[in-house]
C-alpha cells in the first residue's frame, strides 16, 4: 500500500516513516524541512503541492502542524494556515485522489481548560466525553482541524480516525520552574502516570487506527500510557499522590529512592485510554510500572526507536528562559 506522511522531519513523523519502510509500505512523505525521512519539501498550505503528493495514495497520516511551543513565535494566522487550512487541503485532496483512511494527529491539549480543575477538587478524569475547552491558539486550531475530518467523513464518506496524544517528545519540559526541581528523566518517568506515552506506541496506536478506520468511519481517541489508577481514586491523586502510586506500584519507592527522585506532590488530570484499548485493540508497552522494571534493568526510559529519533527541538535557536520561548 502507498501511504502518505505529512510532518516527516519531525518525532512522529519521521518514526513513521522508519516503521511503514520497515514493514514495506511504499511511503511518500512531506515536511517543509528536507530530511533524510522526507521524500517531497513544500507545505501543505499549497494545495497544488499536496495533490501532487497524494497520487496513488491509498492512507494518509497526517503529523504535520504547528506545535505550543510556537505559540510565542508564530502569528494566529499562521496557525490558521497550517493546522486548519492544511488540514483542509489534504482532505479536499483525499478525496479526490481516492485516499481509503485518513488519521489525523492531534493532541490532548485540545481539551485545554477542562484538565485544571478548581482548586480543592479531585484530579480531572479525562475522557473522550469531556468538552473540549481550548486556551490558546494551538488547541483552538487541532479543535478545528478534528472537526474538519468528522465533516469530510459525513460528507464525503473519508474513513478519519482522530487520535490525541500526550506528551511524547524527548525535549526538556518548557516549564522552567518544572525543570529547575525535577531531574529531565524523573519528570518524564513522573509524566507516565498520566500525560505521557512512548513513541513507540504512538505509531503502534496510528497502525491500528488506519487498519480499524474503513470499519469504524470517525472516532477520537486519547492516546496516552495507561494509568494504573480508578475514577475513585481521584480525590487522593489531587491531595496525595504518592500514597495512591504506592498502592498499585510500591516498587517505585526503591527505584525512586536509589535515584534521589520524588513524585509530583498531586496531579491535576488523568488521560484515560480505555477507548483506544477496546475499540483499537490497542496495547501500549509503555507505563509506568513498565518504567520502574526499566530503570531497574539498567535501560533507557524511552523505547529504543523513540531513542533513535531522539530531540528534535521545535524552533532553529535557542531563548534565555530555555528551550522554547515564553508566550507574551
Amino acid at each position: 500500500m502507498k501511504v502518505l506522511i505529512t510532518g516527516s522531519a519531525g518525532h512522529l513523523g519521521e518514526a513513521l516513516v522508519r516503521t511503514l519502510k520497515n514493514i514495506g509500505y511504499e511511503v511518500v512523505s512531506l515536511d517543509i524541512l528536507s530530511s533524510p525521512f522526507t521524500t517531497h519539501v513544500g507545505s501543505i498550505t499549497d494545495r497544488s503541492f499536496v495533490k501532487q503528493c497524494l497520487e496513488g495514495v491509498k492512507a494518509v497520516f497526517h503529523t504535520a502542524t504547528l506545535h505550543k511551543p510556537h505559540v510565542a513565535t508564530h502569528s494566529h494566522q499562521d496557525f490558521i494556515d497550517t493546522n486548519i487550512s492544511g488540514t483542509l487541503n489534504l482532505l479536499q485532496e483525499s478525496v479526490a485522489a481516492g485516499v481509503e483512511r485518513f488519521i489525523f494527529t492531534s493532541t490532548t491539549s485540545v481539551f485545554g481548560d477542562a484538565l485544571v480543575p478548581p482548586a480543592g477538587e479531585p484530579t480531572a478524569w479525562i475522557t473522550e466525553d469531556v468538552t473540549p475547552i481550548p486556551k490558546n491558539i494551538y488547541g483552538v486550531t487541532k479543535a478545528a482541524a478534528e472537526n474538519l475530518c468528522q465533516l469530510y467523513f459525513r460528507n464525503h464518506g473519508l474513513p478519519s480516525l482522530v487520535l490525541r496524544t500526550s506528551r511524547f517528545f524527548l525535549e526538556e519540559d518548557d516549564d522552567k520552574k518544572v525543570r529547575d526541581v525535577y531531574p529531565d528523566d524523573n519528570l518524564k518517568a513522573n509524566e507516565y502516570l498520566n500525560r505521557r506515552v512512548d513513541l513507540e506506541d504512538v505509531v503502534s496506536a496510528h497502525l491500528l487506527a488506519a487498519e480499524r478506520a474503513p470499519e469504524i468511519g470517525f472516532g477520537t481517541y486519547i492516546i496516552s500510557a495507561t494509568a494504573p489508577f480508578s475514577p475513585g481514586d481521584t480525590a487522593d491523586l489531587r491531595s496525595n499522590l504518592s500514597q495512591v502510586v504506592q498502592r498499585y506500584i510500591p516498587g517505585y519507592v526503591a527505584e525512586y529512592e536509589r535515584r534521589g527522585w520524588r513524585l509530583f506532590p498531586s496531579i491535576d488530570r488523568v488521560y484515560v485510554n480505555e477507548k483506544a484499548r477496546t475499540e483499537l485493540g490497542w496495547e501500549p508497552r509503555y507505563d509506568f510500572r513498565a518504567i520502574i522494571d526499566r530503570l531497574k534493568a539498567g535501560d533507557k526510559l524511552p523505547s529504543p526507536l523513540a531513542q533513535q529519533v531522539g530531540s528534535k527541538g521545535y524552533h532553529s535557536k535557542t531563548f534565555s528562559e530555555g528551550p522554547y520561548p515564553v508566550e507574551g
